[in-house]
């Protein structure tokens, strides 16, 4: 019994953790992306270009007629709508936030908000416990996000910025306890990703023909091909893979690795030098990472399929 425990763990683990903190890698470099394409786009206008070519070709991949039968059935439209809803608020809250505040805040604001909001969502809808190794893990990678929040070298914080990042951290915790609730209606997952994004990015279009400017620029066009093609098309079948083994609480929790590759991308290639609040802060969050993430031991009993690491 102890070995098929482990192994399901294990199996866990490998279907589960490891694509969304793969996913997760992905979305972190969007901030730092962003700041060293140096594009006039607006980032609003960029973000909507990202949805509709990444919905795209994330469609191509993985919808198929019945699954988008699925998505809009009458016991699952309304979860739909609400996933392109918060989809398409997080894609412009976010970017506009990275704009205003820089990679590294902006993304600390974001996915410090996201596990909060998603474990909230997750006891509230689906009943999901929310453990002691998600509180403990949640708690130390939020305190070591708000290390990463202390301006450096008494510099001012943008509070719009840091308000568009809460609202989009909320948007993606809501996206995930919306998918969570797509599956257990029967819904193919796999396709409500790709109609989440890409109806989100028919939601944004307007923006593009009221503010086309510098959407034409290389810069702007090879942004958008890496946001479009790795972080949105990629990025969105790996967590899809992933969150439908854990828990909605374990994911946004997971996704607190954002980040901290957002942290060190920055570090890397702007520049940034964090102080030492901010080296604590990191090490907090990996630590709460690593709480969450790694395969419990339990003596005996089933495996729930839908846990993670809390």
């Amino acid at each position: 019994m102890t070995s098929t425990v482990a192994t399901a763990r294990r199996a866990v683990f490998r279907g589960g953790v490891t694509p969304v903190l793969a996913a997760a890698f992905l979305w972190g470099t969007v901030g730092p992306a962003q700041i060293l394409a140096a594009t006039s786009a607006s980032p609003v206008a960029i973000g909507a270009c990202r949805m509709l070519l990444g919905g795209f070709v994330l469609g191509l991949c993985t919808a198929r007629p019945a699954g988008i039968r699925s998505v809009w059935q009458r016991h699952t439209w309304r979860w739909t709508v609400v996933s392109i809803a918060v989809t398409a608020a997080f894609q412009a809250c976010f970017l506009e936030a990275v704009a205003r505040s820089g990679a590294a805040l902006a993304t600390a604001v974001t996915f410090g908000t996201v596990p909060v909001v998603s474990g909230v969502c997750g006891r509230l809808l689906a009943g999901e416990r929310l453990g002691g190794r998600w509180a403990c893990g949640t708690a130390g990678a939020v305190v070591g996000i708000v290390l990463l929040l202390v301006p450096a070298d008494g510099a001012a914080t943008d509070g719009v910025g840091v308000l568009l990042g809460i609202v989009a951290g909320a948007g993606f915790g809501i996206y995930i306890s919306a998918t969570k609730q797509l599956e257990a209606r029967g819904a193919d997952t796999a396709t409500a990703a790709p109609t989440s994004v890409f109806c989100a990015g028919l939601l944004v279009s307007p923006w593009v023909f009221t503010h086309p400017q510098g959407l034409a620029e290389p810069r702007a066009l090879v942004l958008i091909g890496w946001l479009a093609l790795a972080t949105t098309a990629l990025g969105y079948l790996l967590f899809t893979r992933g969150v439908r083994r854990l828990s909605g609480a374990t994911v946004g929790t997971l996704s607190l690795a954002e980040p901290l590759v957002a942290a060190v991308w920055g570090v890397a290639l702007l520049g940034e030098r964090p102080g030492a609040a901010a080296v604590l802060g990191a090490v907090l969050l990996l630590g709460g990472l690593v709480v969450v993430s790694l395969p419990a031991r339990r003596r005996a009993g089933p495996v729930p399929a839908a846990e993670g690491g809390s």
